[in-house]
């Protein structure tokens, strides 16, 4: 029989309350991302998690003398077909995800036999326990579910630390013959017109611009193939509840407008000094030769290193543009546990045929698309 833990008392909690008080005291002192902020997961859990066919799995830790939080692992339970699923809250909005507890705590449970055995039992059953975007340094999550050892994505994030003043920056981190490039670009730009750039600081500037990159990322999408998340309700209407929420503290949306209409866009969460980049948009259709997004984030840079931020962090993705300015690579990780024979057997055929995982992509897509939708991406 398993020793319970003497430390700590362990539940699941469905219901939990991202909005708490007691929530935002542990997230503060948190190794978490901006990923598990309390706004963002208050709005996944009520805004994205029924729609996806999901169940909340929220395992909660408490100190047991005093009750405070010790730790949260915001979950969820998903079948993927005919495979039982547990996996982080993330429903594809996510880049970076991570337990809500500080090292210190964090150690002191992985030293807490008992208290590993209790999250274990908790979490079962499922085929298979997925933990992807994993950002690399942070809490070793798979030693406290007695997972297999993480491993690479294949895939990295990239940011790029700020300097002031900004011309410093640039000339350290931008090649001089693109500064001059897009220094043209700009100049041609603003001969279309009153050219203007703001953070959005309302409501309805917010709205408009949010209605701006539905509308410029539809055609964008669909052209590659794909779909775009923000031209499904339930998705545009959690950026929405996001950016609302966190309008003036936890969220940045900056616009670019031409003669009072926004023509370019950039969406972004504020966290520990850094401003993390989650969507954008651009009306390329109107301005084809205008290099406009890259323009629109030289615009962000300067505004970011304005504020006094340190860090510009284009998040997951490989995306060659990043490196232009200056981002550097940080690998992406990823662990999976195999609960039972159908899940073993699914994640070997994974592994060995590239066809099959993106099936099996397609399969878990259909219970989050509207019947006739192709796959949408962010």
């Amino acid at each position: 029989m398993t020793k319970l833990s003497n430390t700590f008392d362990i539940a699941i909690e469905p219901s939990f309350d991202f909005l708490s008080p007691e929530y935002a005291e542990l997230f503060g002192r948190s190794a978490a991302t901006a990923f598990q902020h309390p706004i963002w997961l208050h709005s996944l859990y009520t805004r994205l998690a029924s729609d996806a066919g999901a169940t909340p799995l929220v395992v909660v830790v408490r100190h047991r003398t005093t009750r405070d939080l010790a730790m949260v692992l915001p979950l969820l339970r998903i079948r993927r077909g005919p495979i039982r699923t547990v996996e982080f809250a993330d429903l594809r909005v996510s880049d970076y995800l991570a337990p809500v507890c500080s090292p210190d705590v964090f150690s002191q449970l992985l030293d807490d036999a008992g208290a590993c055995a209790e999250i274990q039992r908790l979490v079962r059953p499922f085929d298979l326990f997925r933990m992807t975007k994993l950002p690399d340094g942070r809490l070793p999550i798979e030693n406290l579910l007695a997972a297999p050892r993480r491993v690479s994505m294949g895939t990295n994030a990239y940011a790029t630390v700020l300097v002031a003043p900004f011309e410093q920056w640039r000339t350290s981190a931008i090649d001089r013959s693109y500064q001059k490039e897009l220094a043209k670009k700009y100049r041609q730009l603003q001969k279309k017109g009153t050219l203007s750039f703001s953070c959005c600081d309302d409501s309805a500037s917010m709205l408009e611009a949010l209605e701006a990159m539905k509308r410029f990322r539809g055609p964008r999408f669909q052209a590659q193939g794909d779909g775009d998340l923000l031209q499904r309700p339930e998705y545009f209407r959690f950026y929405s509840d996001v950016a609302l929420r966190g309008l003036g503290s936890f969220v940045r949306l900056y616009a670019m407008k031409m003669d009072g209409e926004v023509i370019a866009a950039v969406l972004g969460l504020c966290h520990q000094g850094s401003f993390l980049i989650i969507m954008s948009a651009f009306d390329i259709a109107g301005y084809k030769s205008q290099s406009l997004g890259a323009l629109m984030f030289e615009q962000v840079t300067r505004a970011c290193i304005e504020r006094g931020d340190q860090m510009l962090d284009f998040t997951i993705g490989d995306e060659p543009y990043k490196r232009s300015f200056g981002a550097r690579p940080s690998p992406m990780w990823a662990v999976t546990q195999v609960g039972s024979t159908a899940g073993a057997v699914a994640l070997f055929a994974l592994k060995q045929a590239p066809w099959l995982k993106l099936a099996a992509k397609r399969l878990a897509d259909w219970r989050l698309l509207p019947v006739r939708t192709p796959t949408p991406t962010r």
